[in-house]
Formats: structure tokens, sequence, C-alpha cells
């Protein structure tokens, strides 16, 4: 089962205007549809027992009967029935006619819900037939064969502790005070909107937005179903329009105008949508200003079997329309580089000191380096790039690192660390320098035993480029601008006091996954406002876009190929800024973790390979704390970041067995198809060169 998790759906049934039988028929169906699909709630359309476009009909009593009459028969049947239904119709209460959702689930009928607000406008004339359901007082019931049932606008539906329905009618949508807003403040977690909602051009997209922006105001899943194909056409039209929204995304809609029954499934995330409220602070402050009492009635829903009823996206920072994803990339580039242009205005007229490697991280932040330059009205020449190759530096990486600096038009020096890195070995007396002389003896003694290329060794070159860097800062009059991005922060994977430390941080929002794409949107729609050689940078963006992941640190084969793939070492890029996302942002345990990737990513892994990159994922991040607690400034750019004066704040000590413990517990959904999963567990979707060592 998935747990956290529940099962929904809109349906929307052909009709016939006061058409009961056939009317009653296409529900059913439907709802038999929603039970073998695993639902917990089915929602139908605005009078669809009736039908909408009944008109003065509504005034006559055998429909008023026939109606009722059908909502008997929908009650019976419902008794081997799991999910709880909202079917719409007009009900007579003593004197008054209303337009209602009647709450039906194995064999009661457990609320009824008027509709609040009645349009009365343009082609709209509800309220020369219905009642308004805000004259129904709190508290109030209604007899319905025989029993009293809750009727009124104070009604939720509670399927278990974070199951929670709320109920509201067309109009109810539309208006700018909506009973949603008070549905979720006092709990709900899932809104559905019984509508009949005739088409016009351009109304399918404002729909969308107000579901969007409902879902993601009130933290909470929306479902939203009209009329379907039958309704009268004497002077409307009606396009079968039914979605499910969840914290302003758009989770599943129908097919618009089909002329066949319709059911639309998805899984809600529950437990995502509690964390968000938990998170957001304002979202309960409104709640308990605009407190309003609701009734609970409960009904039993259980969680959805697997598989999962909903995309899961395998990369959460990366959107998939290429249009939306370029405006991400624009939107990232714009911020990172205003961020630096901002503090530089702030100092002066400082010089840019800029570390390059080759890879990725450096060469977004050169980029953003020279925009923030011209923002500034500063000569490019105001970045100085300093490569420094040290006992592992390829030279291919050497050489994009000065085609790099050389194409913007930046001041570009090579300063070693081999050397220095050597002596300091030397001197404290580690075995790999012990009686070694040259750089190149010491690089073929770690090549022929390479467990003598330790962190110490690693380390000792992070923390000598960062010397250098910060004194020819400080002999600049200049900043050091950092190049760790946000993969790489929660990870921990920067040496202390090494790469770690920079002046100004300007990827420390932008995981790996993303910045890839940033440094490609910038070769196709930027390079040429920097430089007269466009070929030459745009060439040299791809080729370092192009080269493996690798610190660089320790020494490459004889054959000069990179030895060190970070990727090999910690796992996959794309699964590790999967668990931040979901992680950081989703609030998820580490078994939905593990659910959550086994569901995105496919066969590409199998569940041993996710449990073990879940595991170095979480491990860690717990024990990468100390360096996030003391990382310098930088731009937030996502909904993901880890500042320690911003969004993440956690103890450096904070203890990770319980949740290692829990990856270990986690057994993949329908384990036994898992065994034909990947197994390489390795993903090159992502590459380029990070700065930085373990």
């Amino acid at each position: 089962m998935l747990d956290g998790f529940a099962r929904v759906s809109v349906a929307v049934p052909a009709c016939r205007v006061a058409d009961f039988a056939f009317n009653l028929e296409h529900t059913l169906e439907l709802w038999h549809r929603a039970h073998e699909a695993g639902c917990g709630l089915v929602v139908f359309p605005e009078l669809g027992l009736s039908g909408y476009t009944a008109r003065d009909l509504f005034f006559d009593g055998h429909l008023l009967q026939a109606t009722l009459a059908s909502l008997d028969a929908l009650v019976e049947a419902s008794r081997d029935l799991q999910p709880l239904a909202l079917v719409g119709l007009p009900l007579r209460v003593e004197g008054a006619l209303y337009n209602v959702a009647a709450a039906i689930h194995r064999g009661q009928i457990l609320g009824v819900v008027p509709k609040a607000f009645l349009p009365n406008y343009r082609e709209f004339e509800e309220a020369r037939w219905f009642r308004p359901g805000t004259d129904v007082p709190p508290g109030a019931t209604v007899r319905i064969g025989g029993v009293e049932v809750p009727f009124g606008l104070d009604l939720l539906f509670e399927g278990g502790p974070d199951f929670v329905v709320g109920v509201e009618i067309c109009e109810d949508y539309w208006v700018q005070l909506p009973p949603s807003a008070f549905q979720v403040g006092a709990g709900a977690t899932v809104c559905c909107n019984l509508s009949a909602s005739n088409f016009t051009v351009g109304k399918a997209e404002l729909r969308r937005l107000l579901g969007r922006s409902a879902s993601d105001r009130g933290k909470c899943a929306y479902l939203y179903v009209a009329a379907g194909p039958g309704e009268s056409s004497t002077d409307l039209a009606f396009d079968a329009d039914a979605f499910i929204c969840e914290n302003g995304a758009l989770l599943a809609e129908s097919r618009r105008f089909s002329r066949d029954d319709q059911l639309v499934v998805s899984d809600i995330d529950l437990e995502g949508l509690v964390h968000e409220r938990m998170q957001t602070t304002s979202f309960g402050d409104v709640a308990r200003h605009h407190r309003r009492s609701y009734r609970r009635v409960r009904f039993e829903a259980r969680a959805p079997a697997a598989p999962l009823q909903r995309a899961v996206d395998a990369h959460p920072f990366l959107p998939r329309d290429p249009k939306t994803l370029a405006t991400r990339c624009w939107e990232v580039f714009e911020i990172q580089s205003n961020g630096l242009a901002t503090r530089m205005r702030a100092l002066g007229r400082p010089k840019l000191i800029l570390g390059v490697s080759g890879g990725v991280d450096s060469t977004q932040a050169a980029l953003v380096a020279i925009q923030a330059l011209a923002l500034c009205g500063q000569p490019a020449d105001d970045l100085l790039c300093i490569t420094m190759p040290g006992l592992g530096t390829t030279a291919g990486t050497r050489s994009n690192a000065e085609d790099l600096a050389r194409a913007l038009g930046a001041r570009f020096r090579e300063i070693g660390v081999s050397d220095a890195s050597r002596q300091i070995l030397a001197d404290m007396g580690h075995p790999a320098a012990d009686g070694v002389d040259t750089v190149a003896a010491l690089v073929e003694r770690l090549r022929g035993d390479p467990a003598l290329g330790d962190i110490t060794v690693e380390n000792v070159q992070a923390r000598l480029r960062t010397l250098i860097l910060m004194s020819l800062a400080n002999r600049e009059k200049g900043i050091l601008v950092g190049t760790g991005d946000l993969s790489e922060k929660a990870l921990g994977w920067s040496t202390y006091s090494g790469d770690h430390i920079s002046m100004y941080d300007v990827n420390a929002g932008v995981p790996k996954t993303l910045i890839q794409f940033v440094i490609r949107w910038v070769a196709n729609s930027r390079a040429s406002a920097w430089t007269g050689d466009v070929e030459t940078l745009r060439a040299t963006l791809f080729d370092i876009l192009d080269t493996p992941i690798s610190p660089e640190l320790l020494p490459a084969d004889a054959s000069g190929r990179i030895a060190q793939l970070t990727e090999d070492a910690i796992g996959p890029y794309e699964l590790h800024d999967f668990f931040l996302y979901h992680f950081a942002r989703r609030g998820a345990r580490p078994e939905r973790l593990l659910t959550l990737a086994w569901h995105a990513f496919g066969d590409r892994y199998a569940s041993e390979t996710l449990r073990k990159w879940c595991r170095v994922f979480i491990q860690r991040f717990f024990w990468s704390q100390f360096k996030r607690s003391c990382t310098a400034d930088g731009p937030k750019v996502g909904t993901v970041a880890l500042s320690p004066r911003g969004d993440w704040r956690m103890p450096s000590d904070a203890q990770v067995r319980s949740w290692v413990a829990a990856v270990e517990r986690w057994r993949a959904p329908l384990a036994e198809h898992m065994s034909s999963k990947a197994s390489d567990g390795v993903g090159r979707g992502f590459d380029g060169t990070p700065e930085g060592a373990a």
C-alpha cells in the first residue's frame, strides 16, 4: 500500500436531460470503474442525475421524485463500492429547492452540501429555481429516505487523519471568497467542485488557472468536473472538462469534448500537502484568523495500492516543456548575475577572482561573473581567472579553462599546486611523499599504489587553491567568487576551508542537474553579448559539458584519462537531486524517497541500487551540515535552498541512524518485478566537472 497518498477521481458520464435511468446507469458504471481503480473518492458533475439544463422542469414534482429514486438506487448499489461518491441533484428541503451534492458511501448518505452562491447573470438564471446554501443554518439536517442526514455548508468528510474532503458547487469556485478557502483552513486537504459550466472560448484555461491557484493557496488538491455530453444545446455547449490539481500543479485531466464516459484518476500526496502546511506558517495564521466551525463526517478510505497513479518527475528541477526550461534558465542566470552585481556595487568596483577548472561549476560562475561585470559597467578584464593544476589535472580540462577565460575577455593566470602539495605532504610525513623529491615521482607512486591517494592528498590541493585565490583577492582588491553548487552543498562534496570557502557563492542555489542546462542556454542565447569570438566560446562550453564529472585530485592514468569519476564515488547526481528535492522541499521520509524514486526512474535503477545511493545521500546530508552552517552568502534561486540563514537550519550533530534504518527497511512495491531492473547504478545523463573533493 502507498501510505500517505489518496487515490481520487473525477467522472464525466454521458447524460441526457431528464433521462433518469440513463443518467443513473452511466453514473453507476463510472462509480464501479473508480472502485476497480482503487479510488477512495469519485466526483460527478453538478445536477448530474437530472441534467443541469432541465430549467423550469426543476419545479416539476415528477423530476424531483425521479432524481430521489435515482439517489436511493445509488445508495443501495454503493454497499459494495469503496469510493466515497459526490453526486449532484436538485433536492427539495421543506418549501425550498436546493442544488446539492450528496456524499454517498457504503450504503449511506453521509451528508448533503448545497450550492452556496447562485449565478444569475448573462446565461445563468439559477436563482429562478434554487435557494442559496448560505440560507442553511449551521448544524442543519434533512430527512432523506426516512433518515436524518447532515445538511449544510459546514460539512467535511474525513476518510483518514489527512484525507479530509470539502465540497463546493460550480459558481462557488468563481466567487472572490469561495467556500473552499474556509474548508482548507478547517483541515480539508481535498476540495471538490461539482460543476456543469458550459464552455465558451478560453474558459478551459481560466478553469485551470483557478484550480491551480486554489490548490496552491490552499495547500490542497482540487478536483473539478464539468458536465459532459448530453446537456441541452438550446443555447449552450458543454465540453466534458475535468481535472485534478495539487499544490499549484495540474496532475491529470479529461479529454475535452469527448462523448464517451470518462474517469480521470490520480494519487494525491497527502503527506506532502500536510508538510507544506506545517512549513508555511502563514497558512496556519490565516486559518486561525478566519476559523469556522465544521462538522466532520467519517468514512473509511484505504491507502491506494501500487503502482502509483501519478507522474513522478525523475528530474524535479528541470521543467519538461522546452520553452519553460528556457525561461527557467534565463531566470536562474539573472538571479545569479544580479545577486553578484548587487554585492559588487555595495563594495565599490571590486575585481572578481575565480578559480577555473574546466568543469561545469566554475564555468557557470565565470559566465555569471562576466554578466555581473557588464551590469556594473566594468570591463571583462576585471575578472581574473586562475587555473591551478594539481596532481590529477588533465590536459583537456586545463585547456578548456584557459579557452573559456580568453573567449570571455577575462585575464588568465596559471599557478600550479602540485609541488607545494608534495612539499606539505612530505613535511607532515605522509607516506605518499616519503622520500619523493619530484611531482613526477609522487604521481607515479600514487598510480602504483592508489591506496596512498587518501583524503589528505586530495584536500591539501583544494586548501592550497583557496589560499592562492584568497591571497589574490586581497592583492587585487577584489572578491573571490565561489563555484560550489546546491547538489555539492547537500552532499558536502567540498573541502572544508578549501573550495567550501568563498566571498560570494553564486552557484549555491543551483542543482547539478540544472546548472548544465543553464550553461547550454547561455551558449545558445547569450554568448554573442560578451565576445566577438562566439564560436570559440560556444565550442568550449559544449566541450566542458561533455567532460565527465571529476574533482581531478588524483593522478590520471598513464594514457591521460581521468581516474576519478565523482558519480562512481558518491552516486548519480540525478538521483541525489531527486532525493534532495523531495527530502528538503517535500519533507519525504526515507521510505517515501525510495518509493517515489522507484516510480520516477522505472527500470533505470534496481531497488538495491536506489537503497544504496539513498543511504549515501542521507548520511552525507546529515554529516555535512557543519559545512553548510558556515557557508558563504549566495542567492536563493529555486524552491530548495540550504543556507543556514534562510531555508535550512539544522544541528551539525543530529544523528542519522534512524533515517538509515528506515532506508534499510524499505522494500520496493511489487518487489517480484524488481529483478528485471537495471543495476549499474551510475547515470551519465548529466556530465561535467565540479570543483572540490570529499
